[in-house]
């Protein structure tokens, strides 16, 4: 559930629904509409983040051992087509909420721009092939754990948001597994990297989506979703547990240094970054605003990016040196 890059394909005057597999103003538009209806059915751009943390996964594990870059490249194949699927699915089961909310009213489904049979179509064989290209390539605990991720998005997330505000907590752990995908290929275990790279994944989730979900508290609601925001009218238990899980980061940094899974020049960067990030966090804990929630989500969109390249060059560098 890193849902940061998602982007809404906005057409006005589409039916709501068609029972071909694209509709008929979609016919007008050639190939490239057709594409892009279905990158936003996948979620192309959150897709790409959750393959870099698996990539990212895959070359911590590297650097403490055996992995190739066709390795990598086919990690990073199946790991997508993952994605794709487990985000095909959750649209083609919530297309009547997602058509009540304004943020998601023009994806594919309920604009009318696909048919519900062909989103079903493409989801079941991205969700089949993913995990299939993994497991030809790496083992089948990294398979394994590709499938997990997305039963845990389709069969366990995706039912729970309309039901409890612990759906956040299961996507967190959906959005912490991809990096543990990308160890576990080159490993063939889940060692304590594997775990404190997906516990960072897991931390730094809280405060993101609190943030989002407080400024989308009313469209959610609207939608049926049982986000905590819509349950916390005034921000109060929303804010303090971003702040909590922001100031969690710290540990598992040192985790990471500490198992010298990474160096001490990732430490340092990691630890101003999130420091950095406890700031926004108490401020929008002392301000309950949109401009303070928008601060703290905007913060979370560039933390982990930086976070995930501090990783990577620490580890190439300390490869070179070694």
């Amino acid at each position: 559930m890193i849902g940061f890059f998602v982007t809404e394909f906005r057409l006005s005057s589409l039916p709501a629904a068609t029972s071909s597999v694209v509709v008929e103003s979609r016919r007008t538009g050639g190939v490239a509409r057709i594409v892009s209806a279905f990158a936003e059915l996948s979620k192309a751009r959150l897709s790409l983040m959750v393959v870099i943390t698996a990539g990212v996964g895959y070359l911590l594990a590297a650097s403490q051992g055996a992995g190739d870059a066709r390795g990598l490249v086919a990690v990073a194949i199946g790991v997508a087509l993952s994605a794709f699927g487990a985000n095909a699915f959750n649209q083609w089961i919530e297309v009547d909420r997602d058509a009540r909310m304004n943020r998601t009213r023009r994806r594919p489904l309920p604009a009318g721009d696909l048919s519900s049979g062909a989103a079903l179509v493409f989801a079941a064989l991205c969700s089949l092939v993913g995990p299939l290209v993994i497991l030809g390539h790496a083992n089948a605990l990294a398979a394994g754990l590709a499938l997990l991720t997305n039963a845990l998005y389709v069969l366990a997330y995706t039912p729970l948001k309309p039901l409890s505000v612990t759906n956040t907590f299961v996507g967190a752990v959906v959005g912490a597994l991809p990096p543990m995908i990308g160890w576990a290929a080159v490993s063939n275990d889940l060692a304590a990297g594997a775990w404190l790279l997906g516990g960072l994944l897991f931390v730094w989730q809280i405060p993101h989506f609190f943030a989002l979900a407080w400024m989308y508290r009313e469209d959610y609601a609207r939608g049926g979703f049982r986000m905590l925001p819509t349950i916390d009218p005034s921000g109060g238990v929303t804010a303090l547990l971003a702040l909590f899980y922001a100031i969690l980061l710290l540990p598992i940094g040192a985790g990471l240094s500490a198992a010298r899974i990474c160096g001490v020049w990732f430490l340092i960067v990691h630890t101003v970054l999130t420091l950095g990030l406890i700031a926004l966090s108490v401020a929008f804990w002392r301000e309950r605003s949109m401009l303070r929630a928008k601060r703290l989500f905007l913060g979370s969109i560039a933390y982990l990016p930086l976070i995930l390249a501090a990783m990577a060059l620490d580890r190439v560098g300390g490869a070179a040196r070694g």
